[in-house]
């Protein structure tokens, strides 16, 4: 009841001067105890809202109001996002709910005692060992449970591998990537050199020869997403994979493997592993969240014998990061086959969201083509040179949340630009879809 008074006397429902009713007559009119009224004025003259004086009653104080706040009015279409087309995004609504949440109780029922002690570093036993048999069938992995360290994702491996001092710079990297990735880079200390990029992927071919990578202080590590390049799209090409591996074993180095979009690839089965080639030179990293959800703070790093140690050494002596519920419930998720389950699923619906885009871009903009091969979380489109900034700027205007290609492009690319938007298909609820391409069309520069 003090809450509801407070609330009128702070919107002006209640003006100051107003005199309330007497506390019995109003217990009457409510079908209240008295006391409960009572308490409630006495509360509210304590806090200053009312006042009460004998022979004049109870009263809102006399006080200056406080002048509501102006909410600025927004611009109609600009800064309003009403669909969310940005890359990285899976489709939240489809998260399996009901399976997810009996794994963690089947999980939480058969786990050992120890399992709720201080968490290891190097993860969960049984997560490790699930994960060596599921990364063999599915992505062609070659591993044992020593070798795999839990991690946060691919974020928290780049900070265990450079910031933990067990890699240093300089490193070399793909023209295009994520600037959130440059910046952990960055931030430890690490130069990185782009290499340059084509229809085969990334030009592997210039690890040896390329300017800062041959000399004593060149790179001995490369990062690559070789099942799908991202963001541009395409894998990379078996000759330039075979490269990179020959590179690093004779270096003495090591390929650092993001699979990014691995498990989506919609026109054959997905590409293997570069790891499966040598892995005492490739360390594989993986996560869960585009085939699963970011919100499950669960990745993996399959490394070289030699490097688990010092990666260890780098996570510290308790696990700080990731939660034995989760990694017991991935587990039993994966075991269940829910996992491979759910991965068909989203196959299915993120190709035919594909499909949509590429159908809807062919009717209504046929002039702007769709590039990368058929697979992952979203599609470039190519624009006419010098229009991505004004394309975006449209976009933004119609309510629709993407990128533009150069804002993933490496400052020190070799290659000139390709004006182009990052087009996420997976974020969208089904029902607003065809809406948001629809808004898309109308932004995109017209034909020449």
């Amino acid at each position: 009841m003090a809450a509801a008074l407070r609330a009128a006397v702070r919107s002006g429902r209640l003006a100051p001067g107003t005199r309330l009713p007497p506390y019995r007559s109003l217990a009457v009119d409510l079908g209240v105890a008295r006391n409960t009224v009572a308490d409630a004025y006495a509360e509210l003259v304590a806090e200053g809202w009312l006042t009460a004086r004998q022979g004049s009653g109870t009263r809102v104080a006399e006080r200056v109001a406080a002048k509501p706040q102006r909410v600025p009015k927004k611009i109609p279409g600009r800064g309003a996002t009403t669909h969310n087309l940005r890359q990285g995004q899976p489709d939240a609504t489809s998260f399996p709910r009901a399976a997810w949440a009996a794994a963690v109780r089947r999980a939480v029922t058969a786990a050992p005692y120890d399992a709720f002690a201080p968490g290891d570093p190097q993860g969960r036993p049984e997560l490790r060992r699930t994960l060596v048999e599921y990364l063999a069938r599915a992505r062609g992995v070659s591993a044992s449970p020593d070798q795999i360290v839990v991690c946060a994702g691919f974020a928290h491996a780049l900070r265990l591998l450079f910031g933990g001092g067990v890699l240093s710079g300089p490193l070399a990297v793909e023209p295009y990537s994520l600037p959130f990735h440059r910046g952990i880079l960055a931030d430890a200390g690490v130069r990185t050199i782009p290499l340059g990029l084509d229809a085969q992927g990334a030009r592997t071919d210039q690890l040896a020869s390329h300017p800062g990578t041959s000399s004593r202080r060149g790179a001995h590590a490369v990062l690559l997403t070789p099942a799908h390049q991202f963001p541009t799209g395409g894998p990379l090409h078996p000759a330039r994979r075979a490269v990179a591996v020959d590179w690093a074993r004779s270096r003495g180095g090591v390929v650092l493997e993001d699979d990014y979009d691995g498990e989506f690839r919609y026109d054959r089965e997905p590409v293997g592993a570069v790891q499966g080639l040598d892995p005492d030179h490739v360390v594989y990293i993986g996560s869960l969240s585009k085939s699963l959800s970011p919100a499950i703070r669960l990745g993996w790093m399959v490394l070289p014998p030699h490097m688990a140690d010092a990666v260890l050494a780098a996570k510290g002596l308790r696990e700080a990061w990731t939660g034995v519920t989760d990694q017991l419930a991935l587990a039993e998720f994966i075991e269940s086959g829910h996992y491979d389950k759910h991965i068909r699923r989203m196959r299915q619906r993120y190709r035919a969201r594909r499909n949509q885009l590429v159908a809807t871009l062919a009717e209504h903009a046929p002039h702007i083509p769709v590039t990368g091969i058929a697979a992952g979380l979203h599609a470039v489109l190519r624009l006419p040179l010098g229009t991505e900034a004004s394309t975006v700027e449209a976009a933004t205007w119609m309510g629709v949340a993407l990128d533009g290609l150069a804002t993933f492009r490496h400052p020190d690319s070799p290659d000139p630009h390709r004006d182009g938007l990052v087009v996420g298909y997976a974020a969208p609820p089904e029902h607003r879809y065809r809406s948001a391409l629809d808004a898309l069309c109308r932004a995109l520069p017209p034909p020449p």
